[in-house]
């Protein structure tokens, strides 16, 4: 039994730690990359250049396009704001 429960504690770990270290935005999930989208579209933005998801949950967008021009953004996991910084 104890090794069942390690087992799947240890899967789990995997899979979150492979979503984690994806820097590639075309391998999150669609429904992810929407609400990403719809909180850029909120903030002004229309594009950017890449999305990187790092390893404790915050997602990090290079190079938004936005009214304010070319920012770096910074949302937690909930996809609220922590930091938008001049790029």
């Amino acid at each position: 039994m104890l090794k069942t429960v390690a087992f799947v504690l240890v899967l789990g770990l995997a899979g979150t730690a492979a979503y984690a270290d994806d820097d590639d935005d075309d391998k999150l999930p669609a429904n992810v990359v929407e609400k990403i989208e719809a909180t850029l579209s909120e903030l002004g933005c229309s594009g950017y250049e890449e999305i990187e998801v790092e390893k404790n949950g915050v997602i990090e967008i290079d190079d938004a396009q936005c009214k304010m021009g070319t920012v770096d953004i910074k949302l937690d996991k909930d996809h609220k704001v922590l930091v938008i910084s001049r790029d």
